[in-house]
């Protein structure tokens, strides 16, 4: 038994030896890592896995600290830190970073995917690395792209399955001149509001509807205050993990590689987490909501209407920016 104990010893104490020169490359880190949306959010579920792909990793040594639901301030904000050095890390959507980037203003662009397939496509390709080069010039890294998803309308008048259906509709939108443009142009009086206004709004008809993912109707009660949910995925957005690239020139190339794959590991755990549960979410909101599917030939209608959306802002954006998608969505399609 002794023997054994002795043997067993041993062999630990070469284990950890053969350990320690692997773990030498990386120093003890801890990255300050920001988000606006709560820990309870597939989001929350990405981080943890690159937690856990750097604790394997580095032996511990790198450490992502996360602060949830913009305590430690706004993604604008903490974009801004990076920026300037003073953070590590934040995961936001690209609407927000387009004063930064202006080219990232192409995913605002209504109905550009038709699915998350050729999203994934799009953004996992060349032409994802084309907008990372352009975060990069701007002084952020991206280490993967995350999902935020497809967004949908809700409102108290009528089920849209058509675009004449929203004619006159009160529609509350972000704060961002192309989804004003969108549905002003598909015949919606639309109204920019911060998120935190809508409820209140929806319950004194205020407005009569908004357009937001399945997970955010759920989970922000829309459906307390709404009738209707058309199911319209009139726009797709990412979700873009960054680092400081002020920051990560300073890491070893050992550490930025594994940052990258926890990154990447992280995407595939929040991407089906964030799918899973949009489909969980449509189908609590079948039982206390209306629900009618927009059909493709209606969407394709309306993708028509919202032409001269298209033809107003790519110049804003810079026409590359929108050839390089195109031609990255002409390839997902087989075209």
């Amino acid at each position: 038994m002794i023997q054994r104990r002795t043997l067993v010893a041993a062999a630990t104490a070469v284990a950890l030896m053969a350990a320690a020169p692997a773990f030498a490359q990386f120093a003890e880190r801890t990255i300050k890592f920001t988000n606006g949306v709560n820990e309870d959010h597939p989001v929350g579920l990405g981080v943890k896995k690159m937690q856990e792909v750097l604790a394997a990793r580095t032996g511990g040594k790198m450490k992502i600290v996360a602060f949830w639901g913009g305590a430690a301030g706004g993604d604008l904000p903490a974009t801004q830190a990076l920026r300037a050095g003073t953070q590590e890390m934040v995961c936001t959507s690209s609407s927000p970073l387009v004063g930064i980037v202006k080219e990232l203003g192409v995913f605002d662009l209504p109905f550009l995917f038709n699915n998350e397939k050729e999203a994934d496509a799009v953004l996992d390709g060349p032409a994802g690395e084309y907008f990372n080069k352009k975060l990069e010039a701007a002084g952020l890294v991206n280490l993967a792209y995350w999902e935020n998803g497809f967004r949908n309308l809700t409102n108290s008048k009528r089920p849209v399955a058509k675009v004449e259906d929203l004619e006159g509709i009160k529609v509350r939108v972000m704060q961002n001149n192309i989804f004003l443009d969108s549905f002003k142009t598909l015949g919606t009086n639309a109204v920019p509001m911060a998120f935190g206004e809508i409820f209140t709004a929806l319950e004194t008809r205020t407005i009569d509807g908004q357009e937001n993912p399945f997970v955010t109707i759920e989970t922000s009660k829309f459906s307390e205050v709404q009738k209707y949910l058309s199911v319209t995925r009139h726009a797709y957005t990412p979700f873009l993990v960054l680092y400081s690239k002020k920051l990560w020139d300073q890491l070893k190339p050992e550490e930025q590689a594994v940052l990258r794959e926890a990154a990447v590991e992280g995407q595939k755990v929040e991407r089906a987490a964030n799918r899973a549960l949009n489909e969980k979410s449509l189908a609590s909101l079948k039982k206390t909501m209306t629900v009618n599917e927009v059909s493709p030939a209606e969407q394709k209608r309306m993708l028509d209407k919202v032409k001269p959306v298209y033809d107003k802002n790519v110049p804003a954006i810079g026409p590359e920016a929108v050839n390089v998608v195109m031609d990255a969505l002409k390839k997902a399609r087989g075209g």
